[in-house]
């Protein structure tokens, strides 16, 4: 099977990078030819992007040019964020990118832009994995293409053939709190949770100013920034990690209730969690060797869309995420995006996930 990858680096946005990209990989790949090409491109080629899609195109020698822009990009050889680059993953011989048709009975590779997120699009009855490009604040003309042109939609379905895959995501929260039933929410507010553990005060604030004080050991103020609402419908699923999570808007240090990003019920379970550098390359490595066994042998190539609140700036300045997989799956050609959001099935459902990351392989028939 021929596919390979290569990312190319430079101090302006110009189309001779993406033609680069395409043709280091056309090279590695030992062909002259592709049958499809996935482009990424840095945020710096948004508003304009077009000639770099053309150029990657006649590099490729074909039209099936598929991909988008992103606040940063990736290959299993380096990396790029707040600077012009191209990467790219052309494929050969029988694996081809192509666009989805009624007899499809793959999940979809999913490119969506900010501006055009609809759960109605989202599950539509497909099943779909992926993640949210675009710019840093999810502009530009075209932030997605296909066809070697931009889509005007916002959002682009393929489908790899002649393969098997396989797709999880990895969410590298720690939970601070055990699960804790809703007793009391209106629209986005959580004001009371209810806890048969006398010690806690049943306001969730206090649930939460609670929690991190043992997990810290200090009296440091409670970090909103790292800090995620997981919930579910049982106690079993968030134990299992099946779980979904949102963000905090914003508390009520007097009444003790907590604003999220997303409304709860009444009912449902909910654990205050930490986003922890240790938990999350802890996942990620167990998720990877999850595939490789979802798999059943070990995986031609893979695609990895990563919160760009979970790649570098989230590690320090190096991408651990891409380091366990690389040092797990050396040679393996891999691309991807820190982006907006990530796309993974859950719970019978697409979901939309926040500083998280959607790893797939893949592995020819």
């Amino acid at each position: 099977m021929k596919v390979a990858t290569s990312i190319a680096f430079g101090n302006q946005a110009t189309p001779e990078l993406a033609a680069q990209a395409v043709s280091q990989a056309m090279h590695k790949a030992d062909i002259s030819v592709a049958n499809s090409v996935l482009l990424l491109l840095t945020s710096e080629f948004a508003n304009q992007p077009q000639a770099a899609i053309k150029a990657a195109a006649k590099a490729a020698n074909c039209t099936q040019v598929i991909g988008c822009s992103a606040s940063g990009i990736f290959t299993e050889d380096d990396w790029a964020l707040d600077a012009p680059a191209a990467a790219a993953m052309v494929f050969g011989d029988s694996i081809t990118l192509q666009l989805p048709n009624k007899d499809i009975q793959q999940p979809l590779f999913t490119l969506c832009a900010p501006n055009a997120i609809n759960s109605t699009w989202l599950n539509d009855g497909n099943v779909r994995y992926g993640g949210v490009s675009g710019d840093a604040i999810g502009q530009g003309n075209f932030s997605v293409w296909k066809n070697a042109k931009g889509e005007l939609s916002g959002h682009v379905d393929a489908f790899f053939s002649g393969v098997e895959m396989a797709t999880r995501a990895s969410h590298g929260l720690q939970l601070l709190t055990q699960p804790l039933k809703i007793k009391q929410v209106k629209d986005f507010d959580i004001f009371l949770l209810d806890s048969k553990s006398p010690q806690y005060n049943q306001s969730p604030w206090a649930v939460l100013q609670k929690a991190w004080k043992a997990y810290s050991k200090s009296d440091e103020p409670v970090p909103l920034h790292l800090i995620m609402a997981t919930y579910a419908d049982n106690t079993e699923e968030i134990n299992a990690g099946q779980y979904r999570q949102t963000n905090i808007i914003s508390y009520d240090e007097n009444k003790g209730n907590i604003t999220l990003a997303q409304p709860l019920k009444v009912g449902q379970f909910l654990s205050w969690s930490l986003r922890n550098q240790t938990t999350a390359e802890a996942d990620m490595l167990l998720i990877t060797h999850q595939l490789v066994e979802d798999l059943g042998k070990k995986p031609d190539f893979g695609l990895l869309f990563s919160c760009l609140g979970r790649g570098p700036y989230f590690y320090d300045g190096i991408d651990r995420d891409l380091k366990v997989i690389t040092q797990q799956l050396p040679n393996m050609p891999l691309l991807g995006f820190y982006g907006n959001g990530e796309i993974a099935p859950m719970h019978d459902q697409n979901q939309l996930l926040p500083y998280s990351a959607v790893l797939s392989l893949f592995t020819a028939k």
